[in-house]
């Protein structure tokens, strides 16, 4: 059994429910699409990896991990409305299932988190988003991947005004007090994704990868 498979099964057993047929497939389908180069299944691989990793620490880690799922299963480059669409996705995937008012509420709520424009609640939004944030404090080879994956998601931008849309994104990302809320990212990620951001925002994408941090042993709480 493979991530995906493995995650899909753990997932669902965690809600105590059965998805729809076809809904994996659809879903990885859409991972697929071509317009995707960051927001594909590497993307969502990682992100049930990192789950996987701190899986106690969820209150709800079926919510959390079927959120994960569908936070980006809709992803038009020139959309406004992805986390939204994302949401309903899931919603009826939910229903469908048998999964009470309460458990889509909260899975929708998990999904419009990763709309990062609020600071998210404490507890599962909070760990969800430090997962879907953790691409920042990647290994310097990956963030810089990860850099190039995204201009390539906005290739029909102008170079100009993609720089600068682009350096107030991770500017604003580089001036909170911390980029992470829980513990186990905060000690995993926090570092190397200050010099990744730092790097990424002086410009200095194509050159060498940022410069990597040694940061101690995250913890798990």
């Amino acid at each position: 059994m493979n991530l995906f498979e493995h995650s899909w099964a753990h997932a669902w057993a965690d809600l105590g429910l059965q998805p729809p047929a076809g809904v994996l497939d659809a879903l990885l389908a859409a991972y697929d699409e071509p317009q995707r180069h960051y927001h594909s299944q590497q993307h969502l691989a990682e992100c049930l990896a990192h789950f996987d990793a701190v899986r106690p620490l969820a209150q709800h880690p079926g919510e959390v991990e079927i959120a994960l799922w569908f936070h980006d299963a809709v992803y038009d480059v020139r959309g406004t409305s992805n986390e939204r669409q994302s949401a309903d996705w899931a919603r009826r995937v939910l229903g469908a299932s048998g999964a009470d008012e309460a458990t889509q509420q909260r899975v929708d709520a998990l999904i419009m988190a990763t709309r990062h424009d609020a600071a998210p609640a404490p507890g599962d939004e909070q760990l969800l988003v430090d997962i879907d944030l953790s691409i920042l404090g990647a290994a310097p080879e990956r963030f810089a991947e990860y850099d190039r994956q995204v201009r390539a998601e906005y290739q029909w931008v102008p170079g100009f005004v993609y720089k600068m849309k682009r350096r107030a994104v991770l500017g604003a990302f580089l001036s909170r007090p911390r980029i992470y809320g829980t513990g186990h990212f905060s000690a995993r990620c926090e570092a190397q994704a200050r010099a990744n951001l730092a790097w990424a925002i002086d410009g200095r994408a194509g050159s060498q990868p940022p410069p990597a941090v040694t940061a101690g042993p995250p913890p798990l709480r």
